[in-house]
């Protein structure tokens, strides 16, 4: 789901890492083909509209863009390309009617990522080339062709529904390596699991889903992501409105802090007005309110962990966001922060600890681990 890949998004970039998140739409498919014939649509102003449509409700859901968003009907050249190559490398092969199909017997390992052994006969796909007057590319190529497109033939991370682990992202996989080597392909694979309705997963062709505007109708979009931050990637959630109510009325922006978090946050604009005002005595600004912040933040870590209502939690969240923002307020007047990091800040200060005592990083190293070894 886009909330669990803009989450795990934000997290590597937190980590340092430089993300590049690629979404591509398949807007090239014979059930929407046969969508805009019975609404008498073009097949891709059909597409369109529905891609347009989905970034409203994702926009809703403040899911962030990915770097790069393309569609099927841009990329036929480079599926061709990629056919070509899978042939050329003797995986595939043309047949009369102008389909290609995709030797799976000739990639030893097929199956790995699925646990799925190819079944012979079953529905192969088909798409534009040169081999055949019209045709379709096949759903696997696609991702196949678009992902060595924009990231490369081996990129890092790949996202879906567990449903398309077979057959969808075993032949996207397979397919890439056929053309682009051994090596291609994807280096983790992270799938997410499915809301149920009547204990069968939502689907558009069952006529069994809840469109993402019913549901912020009655429930604020926070309360989806918050539940998805709290739910593990690969379960079913069998039912959706019970699974949502407990984050229904505890939302960031209603929730209030705790009545001692407030007497705190009360207290150090207060007690910062006061000392200033008292000829600037800022030597007693960091004591009192600031000393029974740090004992509240740290008593209320551990309350954290045994919380069991999601209200709970939050308040208490919001009760440490207000502190801090009360402190970096005060902390900002006296020139206390910048725009450098706390780590930045911290690394310095090691820095000159060490040039103080005439170590350097290494020095330092070899004395505690001389220390160690004497005990």
């Amino acid at each position: 789901m886009e909330a669990e890949k803009m989450e795990f998004k934000l997290h590597l970039k937190r980590l340092g890492y430089q993300v590049k998140y690629v979404r591509n739409f398949t807007d090239v498919d014979k059930k929407i083909i046969e969508r805009a014939d019975k609404y008498k649509e073009k097949p891709l102003e059909l597409s369109n509209r529905f891609c347009e449509e989905y970034w409203v409700d994702m926009d809703a859901l403040h899911c962030l863009r990915p770097t790069d968003e393309q569609r099927v009907s841009g990329h036929i050249d480079q599926i061709i390309k990629m056919v070509e190559k899978i042939i050329e490398n003797g995986f595939g092969y043309a047949v009369e009617g102008g389909d290609v199909f995709f030797s799976v017997d000739k990639l030893t390992d097929y199956g790995k990522l699925s646990g799925q052994a190819a079944k012979p006969d079953e529905e192969e796909p088909s798409w534009e080339s040169p081999w055949g007057p019209r045709g379709r590319p096949g759903w696997h190529i696609e991702c196949s062709a678009m992902s060595a497109e924009y990231l490369s033939p081996r990129f890092d991370i790949h996202g879906g529904g567990a449903d398309l682990i077979f057959p969808h992202h075993e032949n996207e996989n397979a397919q890439t390596r056929a053309a682009c080597g051994e090596d291609a392909g994807v280096s983790y694979w992270l799938h997410n699991g499915h809301v149920t309705i009547n204990d069968e997963k939502m689907a558009k062709s069952k006529n069994n889903f809840i469109p993402i505007r019913e549901i912020t109708e009655s429930y604020h979009p926070l309360a989806l992501e918050a539940l998805f931050g709290d739910w593990c990637a690969l379960p079913t959630l069998q039912d959706l409105d019970d699974a949502l109510t407990p984050y229904r009325d505890a939302m960031p922006e209603d929730t209030e802090q705790t009545a001692e978090a407030k007497n705190i946050v009360d207290k150090l604009k207060s007690e910062f007005d006061a000392k200033m005002a008292d000829d600037l005595n800022t030597v007693h600004i960091l004591q009192g309110a600031y000393q029974r912040a740090l004992e509240f933040i740290n008593a209320s870590i551990g309350e954290l962990k045994k919380m069991q209502s999601y209200a709970e939690r939050m308040s208490l969240l919001v009760s440490f966001f207000e502190i801090e923002k009360a402190a970096r307020k005060v902390l900002d007047v006296l020139g206390l922060l910048n725009d450098v990091s706390c780590a930045e800040i911290l690394n310095e200060m090691k820095q000159k600890t060490l040039t103080r005592a005439g170590l350097s990083e290494v020095g330092f190293s070899q004395k505690m681990e001389e220390r160690t070894m004497a005990r």
